[in-house]
């Protein structure tokens, strides 16, 4: 027995909104044997341009039934049926979460008619229900209304049962099938295609633009979890509904994968992709001359192009990087951009700075202490390279740091031998470095077994010019 399902609601998802009506048409797999139509007063205000869709007013709804008024009915007329709907996880979504907000439970077998007519009748422009029907030749009483709509569907259900002369219908119900699970509009064979290793996964629109992506250890497990359980969500629920189709890049190894997919959000901005596409400015300590031929220090904003002696996520950790070398090597807090003051800094009054900013300390004295202090900088900020599984036989993965400075990854023979930075270099293709990927990196080499290879630091004085 079978369930034939359509609702008109108040929005798009079913977390804040409600239906406002429903329609169930009981179908035995030969002819439609029962018919059940409501309008629902959802408790709430239908806003006027989802009004304007459906046709049904607040003024319609006024002194219809709550949900809660037919929900024993309406589980009555759906108990132990399959629930069949065009987009059967909007309408089933929004069914489940009204009885969920009773206190009950809605657990039934599904079945898309959107994704049986894409195997049953193949080869059509366009699947929505009012295209699909004018392709088919049935009428659609009273479209956008949940009664119109749902006859319609019987209708369309009826001729695919006809059609289906392979029993896709009764595989789609198999548990381990996924097809109730999948997006509407996306093609099976696409995700039965895809691979269970390590990459980046696009999602695409009708229009083939890059709506989502994400990274995985195994891709298709990791795409399989966005489309398991039920969307109620405003970003599950039209997320859903607007995957077309997936592509893939492998990656050979987790880091790679979470790199490149930092990259790639911030090439494309994918409209549902939001974590990472805003990355905040990292601060840097540079160092200058002034006119007295003292080496100064300050931590300010990185801008493009500029090259500092090392950076950090904020200024905060900027400012107590430089306190600790100031303290370390007897450094004078205002020549290291910490006081502001027209005079000798507050240290120096309190006999703990020497006097280097009223140059009682003379300038070839100061910037010996500073040149080492700075020389220390390398020696926490190191140049190294991660080595891991390649996307390929015979190749492995390369990541590369400099001076604390993400450069880029890149892939290399599985018997390459890495001599210095040079050598390293050859293999790395550049990436932006930014907030995420310093995080990434960090957090990789926590728990990774990956190789790392580090190279000797330059000297100071090399890091100044």
């Amino acid at each position: 027995m079978y369930a034939i399902v359509d609702i008109e609601t108040t929005g798009g998802y079913a977390d804040r909104n409600r239906i406002v009506e429903i329609a169930i048409i009981i179908h035995n797999g030969e002819e439609v044997v029962e018919e059940y139509e409501t309008l629902i007063n959802p408790e709430r205000n239908i806003p006027a341009n989802i009004s304007a869709i459906h046709g049904i007013s607040n003024g319609m709804v006024q002194d219809a039934p709550r949900f809660c008024d037919v929900a024993r009915r309406i589980y009555e007329l759906l108990d132990g049926k399959i629930f069949v709907a065009h987009n059967v996880n909007f309408d089933y979504g929004f069914v489940k979460h009204e009885f969920e907000m009773l206190g009950g439970k809605l657990n039934l077998k599904k079945l898309c008619t959107v994704r049986l007519c894409r195997k049953i009748i193949a080869g059509l422009p366009s699947y929505s229900l009012g295209n699909l029907c004018n392709s088919l030749k049935i009428v659609i009483q009273n479209r956008h209304r949940a009664g119109g709509d749902a006859r319609a569907t019987a209708l369309l259900f009826g001729m695919l049962l006809q059609k289906d002369c392979d029993g896709f219908i009764q595989k789609s119900l198999k548990k381990n099938s996924g097809e109730a699970l999948l997006p509407a509009n996306l093609p099976r064979e696409q995700y039965d295609a895809l691979p269970e290793k390590p990459g980046v996964y696009y999602f695409h629109d009708d229009k083939h633009h890059v709506i989502y992506l994400g990274k995985a250890k195994n891709i298709k497990r990791r795409v399989a979890s966005h489309f398991s359980g039920t969307a109620t969500s405003w970003s599950r629920q039209n997320f859903k509904g607007k995957v077309h189709a997936i592509s893939y890049e492998l990656t050979g190894n987790e880091l790679i994968a979470l790199l490149f997919e930092s990259h790639e959000i911030k090439r494309l901005w994918p409209i549902f992709n939001r974590a990472q596409k805003y990355t905040a400015p990292n601060f840097g300590i540079y160092s200058y001359e002034d006119s007295n031929g003292y080496i100064r220090l300050i931590a300010n904003r990185v801008k493009p192009g500029d090259q500092c002696l090392i950076t950090f996520r904020s200024l905060m950790d900027a400012r107590h990087f430089l306190v600790k070398k100031v303290k370390t090597f007897d450094l004078c807090p205002k020549l290291c951009g910490l006081q502001k003051t027209p005079k000798a800094c507050f240290d120096h009054q309190i006999k703990i700075c020497q006097g280097g900013c009223i140059g009682l300390v003379s300038s070839e004295e100061y910037n010996q202490k500073c040149t080492e202090a700075i020389a220390t900088f390398h020696g926490e900020e190191a140049s190294y390279a991660i080595i891991g599984k390649g996307d390929q036989l015979f190749t492995q993965s390369i990541t590369l740091v400099e001076k604390g400075q993400y450069i880029g990854f890149g892939t290399m023979p599985a018997d390459a031998t890495l001599n210095g930075l040079h050598d390293a270099r050859i293999y790395v293709r550049s990436y932006k470095d930014n907030r995420e990927v310093q995080s990434i990196i960090a957090g990789y080499l926590k728990k990774s077994s990956d190789q790392v290879v580090y190279f000797q630091p330059q000297n100071a004085m090399e890091i100044l010019s």
